[in-house]
């Protein structure tokens, strides 16, 4: 099986490459990561495979794909250090977003941080060589057969943890039929974000014996939290008139901002203390979004470009042009909105608005947060909108009842409070196989 998918693998590649090299010399992420991911770059020279081998504990890698996945790590890579088990612990990133936010976060507490190998042979073997893993933990995603081939050659106890499974991945898991039985029982445990998830994992053909339901270790992150002196000073940096409503859009998703900018012109019809902030997943498109908003009328600021200019007029419309920001700013938000869920890209992390107890609104597809969004909505601490019409009515009526919008924060805040404990199940779970 894994030679017909390395035949298919060299096929592909080979018809492709005219289209691949021009896509790397395009993309500046994919530039200053290509190497290192075919892993001709070598680690970076803190890692010291040496140390390891005079280690009588099992080195652990832990990897996350993107943003997503390595803020989910947070509280997993922390609880690893700060238990007894005292492990060599590494980390690994696909992207060079989850790159850098893992760099922000992980420095000082793991051996090294680098690329997570392309799913070529020799990439993986030239990296996985290098850093002689004997335990895996794969959060949420990520799955690879010549990656989980190449850990079981080496015996390696691969754990896939906070995982989960949507009805549209089974349906495509199972198309593959035998192939994708013979990748998922790789995984010597799978740690399930819900009894729905560990279920679609049998179906796979993965035993029970293998799977825990461990909750979801989003619920654990260490959420920021701020003092009022400072969510002040927050809202002065980032232009927030004094009598200014805000409501911020997380992570929105091309096609979103259209139905956001229909909305928001229908709002700003009753009320003209409203402040809408638009943090793109892709902050590339920030001067794309300036310009629909700018063509509609309203007065649009990039932060980056006020912050140079110390500008004290007030805006309409403010586009966040950098990493990094969203979630302190849903610290100063009156109503937050999740991106990705207008469109069918999945939805993102509703939790980050959730901590700082402030009302959520997301659209019909949330499928990536499938059991969150579902708790939010029966705990009273979210809506689910339809469209411009929808959002609309939605935040016209949370501005016009300020208790039902701090009822619905609080509930939202309830939610992460009484689904804390994941990390817990989670290290228990690792601490078997050490």
């Amino acid at each position: 099986m894994i030679l017909f998918y390395n035949i298919v693998v060299f096929i592909v590649m080979t018809l492709g490459l005219p289209l691949i090299i021009p896509m790397v010399l395009i993309s500046d992420k994919r530039r200053k990561t290509v190497f290192q991911r075919l892993g001709l770059i070598r680690l970076p020279p803190k890692f010291v495979k040496e140390g390891f081998e005079k280690s009588k504990k099992k080195r652990i890698w832990v990897h996350g794909l993107s943003v997503g996945e390595v803020f989910s790590a947070i509280p997993l890579v922390k609880m690893l250090n700060e238990c007894s088990l005292a492990s060599p612990l590494v980390f690994s990133a696909s992207t060079k977003t989850g790159y850098d936010i893992a760099i922000r976060h992980f420095t000082g507490r793991v051996e090294t941080i680098f690329y997570f190998p392309y799913d070529l042979a020799f990439s993986v073997n030239r990296i996985t060589r290098r850093i002689a893993p004997e335990i895996v933990v794969i959060v949420e995603t990520d799955i690879w057969p010549n990656f989980l081939f190449e850990m079981k050659k080496r015996r390696a106890c691969v754990l896939l943890v906070n995982a989960r499974l949507s009805k549209a991945s089974l349906i495509g898991y199972q198309r593959l039929g035998l192939f994708a039985k013979q990748v998922f029982l790789n995984f010597v445990h799978i740690c399930a974000q819900s009894s729905e998830d560990a279920e679609r994992f049998h179906q796979l053909g993965v035993p029970f014996d293998r799977i825990t339901v461990t909750g979801n270790i989003k619920f654990d992150e260490a959420h920021q939290t701020l003092a009022l002196k400072d969510i002040e000073n927050l809202k002065r940096s980032s232009f927030v008139q004094h009598a200014q409503k805000v409501l911020l859009a997380g992570s929105t998703h091309p096609g979103e901002e259209e139905i956001l900018l229909k909305a928001f012109i229908r709002l700003k019809k009753h009320t003209d203390e409203l402040l809408l902030i638009v943090a793109p997943r892709n902050p590339e498109r920030a001067g794309s979004i300036f310009r629909m908003f700018n063509s509609a009328g309203c007065s649009v600021g990039l932060m980056k470009e006020i912050k140079k200019i110390f500008s004290d007029k007030k805006f309409d419309v403010i586009i966040i042009d950098a990493i990094g920001l969203l979630k302190a700013l849903y610290a100063i938000s009156d109503i937050a909105f999740i991106g990705g869920s207008l469109v069918n890209c999945g939805g993102h992390n509703p939790l980050e608005a959730a901590a700082f107890s402030k009302p959520i609104l997301f659209g019909e597809d949330m499928s990536d947060f499938v059991d969150i969004s579902r708790t939010l909505l029966e705990a009273g601490g979210a809506i689910c909108v339809k469209g411009a019409d929808d959002l609309y009515a939605a935040v016209a009526s949370l501005l016009e009842n300020e208790q039902k919008a701090s009822e619905m924060g609080k509930n939202a805040l309830r939610v992460i409070t009484a689904n804390k404990g994941a990390v817990e199940k989670t290290i228990k779970v690792i601490k078997k196989y050490l």
